[in-house]
């Protein structure tokens, strides 16, 4: 298992979001998978992940598979970005929730986005799933809200 204090990516992660890029790009289903771009904290250039966001309450938020992605990071800076799904594309304001506000959307996350529990499992993340278990995650994984543009 993992080293749950400093959890590195799996080494198929990078290989597998390029797959579900292109199958967006193509317009290929991919299930709830959707692929944000940002630009990049240093380059500037676009960066495009793809991720697994859920709604709760009300709002799109997205839970980071581990602490320190390059992604969420530049989600950070960026708090802009695109949200695209297959062809489709819409612009969103980045919100990262704080530790307290991430807590109930992480009690949600393992009956939400049942795939993020096996990656966080196969990382280290968690042992079995739970949601106090993600719950506990709070403040040392990144949590975002994405607001339609123009939006609250």
């Amino acid at each position: 298992m993992a080293d749950i204090l400093n959890p590195q990516p799996p080494r198929y992660l990078k290989p597998m979001n390029k797959v579900m890029m292109a199958a967006q790009k193509l317009g290929i289903p991919t299930g709830p998978a959707m692929v944000l771009t940002v630009p990049g904290r240093r380059s500037g250039r676009p960066r495009s992940t793809p991720l697994t966001p859920f709604e709760f309450r009300g709002g799109l938020y997205v839970v980071a598979g581990y602490p320190g992605g390059d992604w969420a990071a530049n989600a950070r800076a960026a708090r802009t970005g695109t949200l695209a799904r297959g062809r489709r594309s819409r612009r969103v304001h980045i919100v990262e929730l704080t530790a307290e506000e991430a807590r109930p959307v992480l009690r949600a996350f393992p009956i939400q986005v049942p795939v993020g529990v096996a990656f966080a499992k196969r990382s280290g993340m968690v042992r079995d799933g739970t949601a106090d278990e993600f719950e506990a995650l709070a403040g040392r994984l990144a949590v975002f809200r994405f607001d339609p543009f123009g939006g609250p």
